[in-house]
């Protein structure tokens, strides 16, 4: 029976530690940023997408030119897995992937906004045997065609592990600071397929050597977009 009380109070401290947490985290924080950084230009044209609490995020630093068909083929020809929707089920399979070092392919990626909406689509690579580190790209069809076809801007990163928002304390991953490494990397893989007839840059938010996204990460970038035009015929 003793032993049983003592397992209330201390079942009691846990919880209440836990709501904290997550009020803090997920609740009170976000709130501060927007007040001590109102500064901040939330214009849907501006290159750089936001998080769900309105967070400055990654950086749009790819493109694509083609069909949604043209860019599901590309990416399976290139060995890259579409991500699952964010949901209880697969953010509980992504913290097994991430704790157990269990490979999660399709692991999801968390929502971005770009123009006021999250990413139409969402694609991976996974590093190891785990979803902890992964290279990833989200891409939103802007409704603007070149040639007749679809444009698609993307933003593309390398997730180097699991950890803490620097700005929020919620779960993330963190990404690699040289984004434009990763971007290279992505149309070298799409054009090694031989899906990519052309490439052009578009500018981007420009040069930035302190760049930090919704994580509070680091990011350097020459500030440009790299787009990729798909193969017409296969599409």
């Amino acid at each position: 029976m003793p032993i049983r009380s003592s397992m209330v109070p201390l079942g009691m401290a846990i919880a209440g530690l836990v709501s904290a947490y997550l009020g803090m985290a997920y609740l009170l924080l976000p709130q501060t940023w927007h007040f001590l950084d109102q500064d901040i230009d939330v214009s849907p044209a501006s290159m750089v997408t936001r998080t769900e609490s309105n967070i400055p995020g990654d950086p749009i630093n790819v493109g694509l030119i083609g069909t949604s068909e043209g860019v599901f083929r590309a990416f399976a020809a290139a060995g890259w897995d579409t991500a699952d929707d964010v949901t209880l089920k697969t953010a509980v399979k992504i913290g097994v992937s991430v704790l157990f070092d269990r490979p999660y392919p399709d692991a999801p990626v968390s929502p971005l906004m770009y123009d006021g909406r999250k990413q139409d689509l969402a694609f991976e690579k996974p590093v190891g045997g785990s979803a902890d580190q992964r290279h990833h790209v989200r891409l939103w069809n802007t409704g603007w065609t070149a040639s007749g076809r679809p444009l698609w801007l993307g933003s593309a990163s390398f997730d180097r592990g699991v950890g803490f928002s620097h700005d929020t304390g919620q779960i993330t991953h963190h990404i690699s600071a040289d984004i434009d490494a990763e971007r290279d990397r992505l149309m070298r893989d799409l054009q090694g397929t031989g899906q990519i007839a052309s490439t052009s840059t578009l500018p981007g938010i420009g040069p930035t050597d302190d760049g930090r996204n919704g994580g509070g990460d680091l990011y350097v970038t020459d500030g440009n977009v790299l787009v990729g035009t798909l193969v017409a015929q296969r599409d």
